[in-house]
């Protein structure tokens, strides 16, 4: 019963719920975002009830005597609105690369500067886009998650409202590099958040909804700074962002909820004062001044009543600087290292793509800046629509495979995955999405070649958009399976290490199809893609092996620190 009576958090602390301390909760420490009607309650009551009877029965049929701790305890509704949400936040970073596009002539020409020298604003912005998440990872995975989102959200806005007001090239450029470190972590920042409300047998789908939102930005970002710079100037393009950028920021502030688990656990502890949404510190007083007055209603029993004794909360970490050598010590992991470089070839073939269309199509078809920001929609489109597929056929295979081993699923409740083949059921799903976006990404290649209609690229385009995000998204989800306690940290490296390689993408792709041609360039990227593909084989095979054995490594490096503290 002592067992049942704790939780686990993502560090192996061992929490008291509740229930084992005896006290008595006349206010939920994370209030429901959305009323719930009485009949919804109970309905949602019997709903639970009989879930929990099933699980039980399952459990006990299996042999087991204890029930694993609920990993969330955030409704149905609030966790949709988390996601929504901190998807919106990771449109950012993909959103504020590719907005800026169009506007690169103007502000050469007004600036007086090279078109080389305007690269190099692209080139800074990538440079900073894979740093600064090692910091602000580092960040929320001991703060928590709203206070690495609020400081990158202040920095980026104050980054937009320089970039609108500056009138030189070097304010450009450093502020620049300033806004990539505000935006750039967000999705580093989804990925922690996404750990810690889902378990593995639904972070799939979630994944599916966040990455969606951050690949909505190369579709609509060159759209929108075409329509900005063309009608307003290039400085609405800045103006813009700091207004989408301040109505995010309300209503986080506002409304969501802190979800690091080394901070509130499953989120049956309130965060640190500082640390609390402005709906949860207006709930919090609505609900202490009732208390109040039932206290003095009630003021015989309160006397008689015993103080129960004070609750385990999580071990929460001292503040202290963000440390980004965190993010590097992860790519010592061999199945982790694999992982990330199998998805940065990947991310590389989709990046080439998104910067060939910028010249082929201007080149081919003789398109304008607006025109090509409009070929960007199908493979925006593609990715948001293979991602969100995605997700569901993830969560679908892993109970596929579940239920073909005898294990019991439970969307509640994060299972103990010592035992379960979690690289085997996110991985293969990925061979048939890589081998299907070699095919669009050569026949893209001699489409252009041969310069046929420009609705054959633009299908491919769709195509590929959606099986090379898929197949990214899948690994993303896998790294974050493999680090649940440092989700945001390892989504950092695995930004750092997309980030170096779709830089080099962009360095080489030009000098590539002047040497090659479009049609070898593209099908030397196949073959480079169809090379790594067999690799991530070898996770499968012996990446719980290693998952084991960091596990042990973890387990001792505990006992001795506790040892020690002592």
């Amino acid at each position: 019963m002592a067992e049942r009576n704790r939780l686990d958090n993502d560090n192996g602390d061992k929490i008291l719920s509740p229930e084992a301390t005896g006290l008595v909760i006349t206010a939920e420490p994370s209030p429901n975002l959305f009323p719930i009607s009485n009949q919804e309650k109970n309905h949602q009551h019997d709903t639970e009830e009989g879930r929990e009877q099933e699980e039980q029965h399952q459990a006990g049929s299996s042999g087991s005597t204890s029930t694993p701790p609920v990993h969330s305890i955030f409704t149905p509704a609030q966790r949709r609105y988390i996601v929504a949400s901190i998807a919106w936040a990771a449109l950012f970073s993909p959103v504020s690369a590719n907005i800026y596009l169009p506007a690169l002539n103007t502000l050469a020409q007004e600036l007086s500067v090279s078109i080389s020298m305007m690269n190099l604003t692209v080139t800074s912005y990538m440079i900073f886009q894979g740093l600064s998440p090692m910091f602000m990872g580092d960040l929320a995975d001991t703060a928590g998650r709203r206070p690495a989102v609020l400081l990158c959200f202040l920095i980026y806005i104050a980054a937009n409202i320089g970039l609108a007001l500056q009138s030189n090239y070097a304010a450009l450029l450093v502020l620049r590099c300033v806004q990539a470190t505000g935006s750039s972590p967000t999705i580093a920042l989804a990925a922690g958040v996404v750990a810690d409300i889902a378990t593995s047998a639904q972070r799939g789908t979630y994944m599916g909804w966040v990455i969606a939102g951050a690949l909505l930005g190369p579709a609509i970002g060159p759209v929108i700074g075409g329509l900005l710079a063309q009608y307003l100037g290039w400085r609405a393009i800045f103006w813009f962002l700091v207004i989408f950028a301040a109505a995010f920021l309300v209503q986080f502030a506002v409304l969501f909820p802190e979800t690091g688990r080394n901070i509130v656990g499953n989120g049956s502890y309130p965060p640190q004062k500082w640390n609390i949404s402005v709906i949860t510190y207006l709930k919090t007083r609505k609900a202490a001044r009732q208390n109040a007055g039932d206290a003095i209603d009630n003021s015989q029993d309160t006397v008689e009543t015993a103080a129960p004794a004070a609750a385990e909360v999580p071990k929460r970490p001292k503040l202290r600087f963000p440390n980004p050598i965190k993010a590097l010590t992860i790519l010592r992991e061999k199945d982790t290292l694999i992982a990330l470089v199998a998805n940065a070839v990947m991310f590389a073939a989709f990046y080439n793509m998104n910067i060939a269309i910028t010249f082929l199509f201007h080149e081919i078809y003789g398109y304008n800046d607006f025109q090509i920001g409009l070929c960007y929609i199908p493979i925006g489109v593609g990715a948001c629509v293979g991602s969100i597929a995605n997700g569901f056929i993830l969560d679908y295979n892993y109970r596929r495979i579940a239920k073909k081993l005898g294990v019991s699923v439970s969307r509640d409740k994060q299972q103990d995955l010592r035992h379960f083949p979690i690289e085997r059921a996110r991985l293969q799903i990925v061979f048939p999405l890589v081998f299907l976006s070699i095919c669009a990404v050569v026949s893209f290649g001699w489409v252009l070649h041969f310069r046929v209609s420009v609705a054959a690229p633009l299908v491919l385009l769709c195509i590929s958009g959606a099986t090379l995000t898929s197949a990214v998204n899948t690994v993303s989800t896998l790294l974050v399976d493999l680090h649940p306690g440092r989700a945001a940290t390892v989504t950092a490296s695995n930004n750092l290490v997309r980030c170096l390689f779709g830089a080099g993408a962009t360095a080489v792709i030009s000098p590539m199809i002047d040497g090659l041609g479009v049609g070898w360039c593209f099908t030397l990227i196949a073959f480079v893609m169809a090379a790594t593909a067999p690799v991530m084989l070898v996770v499968i095979r012996f990446g719980p092996k290693w998952r084991e054995e960091r596990r042990v490594k973890a387990e001792a490096l505990e006992v001795r620190s506790a040892g020690q503290a002592q």
